[in-house]
């Protein structure tokens, strides 16, 4: 076994490959996908030696195991969860050498959603439109990992960063989305907009990585019907007829007919990524909508 490549013998819930996604694609229809949690991504991508646009794992809830075919290295970053290599304990969140022929497993998240597995040399499954990330909605990229799938291996770039820390996330108990109001905040009425800030909303467990649904009083609005399709940004809160806001990650439509109420700014999706179902969520409204600008001709 000297080939560099991992065999999936524990698929998990959902297990996908990963980079940074293939953002400028939307004037195509194509989302920007990529890691959801993207600080781990980058983190688990430095703790092998690694560039940060290298692909990793993405595990959701359940975590996955594989066989490596030759000796690397790897980490596991993300959601905390058990590591093991051959059933042997090994670390969270720090460079672990692993054996040709032996199994890593990353257990179930103890808390949170979502873990990073990054390799040595990465993923280096066949790129689509520049990016190696599955995109659940599209279509594009690899297929959700199976037992028995077999994933290559790229060469490494270079030794294992050193890290004397490594932040461990906490339990994310309230989701706290920071939004910039528009570009349809008029289609609500006063008393749909203090809902958004006011209410009590929680994460919905029909969430993916399309979109992060919430459960909880619905928005008012002022105007029915619905909108000619539009296009959508990455954290557009956008409110379907039944009043509750949806927010937009990775795998989102580029485009839509509801109303988007606000924008959550991309600095601040990442938490959304380990946001559990039952997750307070908060709405806080950054700023003031510009003024609209009349255009002539």
């Amino acid at each position: 076994m000297t080939d560099r490549a991992l065999a999936v013998v524990r698929a998990g819930a959902l297990t996908t490959v990963q980079d940074l996604g293939r953002p400028g694609h939307a004037h195509l229809g194509v989302p920007r996908a990529g890691a959801l949690d993207g600080p781990a991504h980058r983190l688990a991508n430095r703790l092998v030696g690694n560039p940060e646009t290298a692909a990793t794992l993405e595990t959701t809830l359940t975590g996955c195991a594989v066989r490596v075919r030759t000796a690397t290295t790897v980490a596991v970053t993300g959601a905390p969860c058990p590591v093991t290599v051959d059933g042997r304990p090994a670390p969270w969140g720090a460079p672990v050498r692993v054996p040709a022929g032996a199994v890593l497993d990353a257990g179930p998240a103890v808390h949170g959603l979502r873990s990073h597995l990054a390799f040595a040399g990465g993923i280096d499954t066949e790129e689509v439109l520049g990016s190696r990330a599955a995109d659940l909605l599209s279509g594009l990229g690899p297929d959700p990992l199976t037992d028995g799938a077999v994933l290559p291996l790229g060469a490494p770039y270079g030794p294992p960063a050193a890290a004397d820390a490594v932040p461990h996330p906490g339990p994310v108990t309230e989701l706290c989305l920071p939004f910039l109001p528009g570009p349809r905040d008029d289609w609500f009425t006063g008393a749909g907009l203090r809902t958004l800030t006011t209410g009590r909303f929680t994460v919905s467990a029909a969430s993916n990585r399309i979109g992060l649904r919430t459960e909880g009083p619905p928005l008012e609005r002022a105007r029915t019907g619905e909108l000619p399709s539009e296009g959508m940004p990455l954290g557009a809160l956008q409110v379907p007829p039944n009043g509750l806001p949806v927010l937009f990650l990775h795998d989102h439509p580029t485009t839509g007919g509801y109303p988007v109420i606000g924008v959550v700014p991309e600095r601040f999706l990442a938490p959304a990524a380990q946001a559990v179902p039952g997750t307070p969520v908060r709405f806080v409204r950054l700023g003031r909508r510009p003024a609209r600008v009349a255009h002539s001709g």
